[in-house]
Formats: C-alpha cells, structure tokens, sequence
C-alpha cells in the first residue's frame, strides 16, 4: 500500500480509503469485520464512516472492531442527514452538530474522530454557525478536522473564507461524487481544491457499479435496489459510457472496478478514492487499482470514452486566448 499527504494536515494516509456505507446492509457484521480486517491487514488506514449509513448500525460495527486498531486509524462521520428520530435531529443546526457528534462517538466507541464531515449544505442554517459547531468540537477535541461532501465550489469557499474571517477550523478536506459517468466535480470543485490546497476524496467511484459492467450483463445491485441512485444514475448516456468502458477495460486486461478506480485516482487533485465493497471477492477487485498508474495520456484516452464536461465559464482560457497572439 501507497502512502499520501492528508492536504495540509502533515497526516499520511493510505492512498485507498475503505468506504463502511454497506455494513450493516449488503455485508453483515461478520462480513464487514471480515473487510475491515482484510483492508488494515494490507496497511489502509483510512475508514470512511456517517452517522446515518444504516441507522447508526455501521457505526456501531465499525466501533465494535475498532478498539485496539484505533490509534492507527484515520476515522471519518458525517452529519446532516436526518436520523434519531426527533424533529430537529438533521441538518447543520449548533444544536444538530453536537448533539450528533456525541451519539456517533458513542456508537464508534472512541473520543475522536479525525474528520468531521458536513454531510450536505443546508439552506436554513446560517453556515457561520455550522463552523462555529464543529470549532467548538475541535476544542474539545471530539473531531479534529473539519471536511465537507456535496457542497458546491461557492459554498466550500464560502466555509473557508468564514473560517479565515472569524478564525474558526477550517475545511481540509472535501468528498465529492466523481466517476467516468459523474465528472461535475472537474469543472469546478477540483480546480478549487487543487488551489486551496484540499484534501480530496471521492465517492461512488465506480457510479454504483455501473461502470464494473454488471448491469450490462443483468446483474443486480444499488441501481436496480435503491430509487435514489436509480434516479442519480438515470441519464439515457451512462449505459453507453459503461459499455464502452468495460469493452475498453477488458481489451486492455483490466478489471473495469479496478480501472474505474485508478482513473480517478489518476486525477493530480485526487488524494484518495473511496472504495467500498459487498463482499472480499469485490474488495479485492477493486483493489487491483493500486497496481494501475495511468499515464496522463492513458487517462486522457478514457476520458474520451465519456463526456467533456463544460468549463466553469464561458470565456475561453488564457492559453487560448494567447494562441491567438494576445
């Protein structure tokens, strides 16, 4: 296992982080730990966690194996999303954030997690306050960095100009959703990254499967057992971009998981995808990635497979504009 620099942080951390979202629903307990296991055997240090995947039960899984492996591992949850039952149980309100901070460390059984994610903007709370949540579990040192999923460019330069205005902790890290099939994150928050200096690790690398192939061949699995990504992957394209993908994959000897995998990785934004797994056979699939260093020109040839996606504005870049002898 490859090691990388967490942003600015000073951490290392493996260049592969095991996603949790299926423990506790496609991989029971004895499975999960099976793949927990499996992944710290090979030297990944990096677990990816929520306090909502599964109601809670990943949590608790992964705080079950956790003890005597914890000061060896970087652990992330998130908040936003709505779970406990209450009302007011969701979002990125003060009251949300520390209160689901300290049922999460409960069901992680540990006193820390090193990231914090804010799970998702939310439109009615005022994101000053948001920042001043996590600052004051950064004190107390129940989370000790701050990292964002699923906030737009604005609004992640919005949370790092507050919290350089009003001295809070400030995000190092952001989890964006970035495939072969979802390639949004290239047009603005990836350049942002790569200026700010953030940590970058991506989510649902293989587009929930689709790009392994096993739809094509009438498999089943979350397109075909979840309506959210049902809806998230139901552009009439993605099945082309897949079949063209895995036909290109299979003709070059590569498993199209592993494959999918490595082309994010390959991104000079990217720090470290996130790969998650029902089973050892499809962790160790993926896995393969590792092996897999893309040239810039190889990558650049799968991407033609796909789309380009549009630049942040419609003025051409300087390099174009200097072309023409400006």
């Amino acid at each position: 296992m490859e090691y990388v620099r967490f942003g600015r942080t000073g951490l290392e951390i493996s260049e592969i982080c095991l996603g949790t979202m299926t423990f506790g629903n496609e991989s029971d307990e004895a499975m999960s730990r099976a793949l927990m296991d499996d992944a710290f055997e090979r030297g990944i240090n990096f677990f990816d966690c929520a306090h909502n995947y599964n109601k809670g039960l990943t949590e608790e899984i992964v705080g079950r194996w956790l003890g005597p492996h914890r000061d060896e591992i970087i652990l992330t949850t998130k908040i936003f999303f709505p779970f406990g039952g209450g009302r007011n149980d969701r979002g990125l309100s003060r009251r949300n954030i520390l209160m689901s901070m300290d049922r999460s460390l409960k069901r992680l059984q540990t006193d820390r997690v090193e990231i914090l994610y804010l799970h998702h903007w939310d439109e009615h709370a005022d994101l000053e306050e948001s920042l001043r949540a996590v600052d004051t579990l950064v004190e107390q040192g129940k989370a000790l960095y701050l990292g964002i999923s699923n906030f737009a460019a604005w609004q992640v330069e919005k949370a790092l100009g507050l919290s350089a205005l009003r001295n809070l902790a400030a995000p190092v890290c952001i989890q964006p959703m970035y495939s072969l099939v979802k390639r949004q994150a290239e047009v603005e928050l990836l350049p942002m990254s790569a200026q700010e200096r953030l940590a970058v690790f991506p989510y649902n690398v293989m587009g929930a499967g689709l790009l392994t192939g096993k739809y094509l061949r009438g498999e089943t699995g979350r397109l075909t057992e979840t309506e959210m990504y049902r809806q998230r992957y139901s552009d009439p394209s993605y099945p082309a971009i897949a079949e063209r993908f895995v036909a290109y994959a299979r003709e070059h000897g590569y498993s199209p998981a592993a494959l999918a995998a490595a082309w994010v990785m390959a991104h000079p934004a990217v720090t470290a995808p996130i790969i998650g797994a029902r089973n050892l056979e499809q962790f160790h699939d993926t896995l393969a990635c590792t092996e897999i260093r893309l040239s810039r020109a190889q990558r650049e040839e799968i991407s033609a497979l796909s789309y380009t996606p549009p630049d942040a504005t419609d003025r051409e870049p300087m390099a174009a504009m200097n072309t023409r002898g400006w």
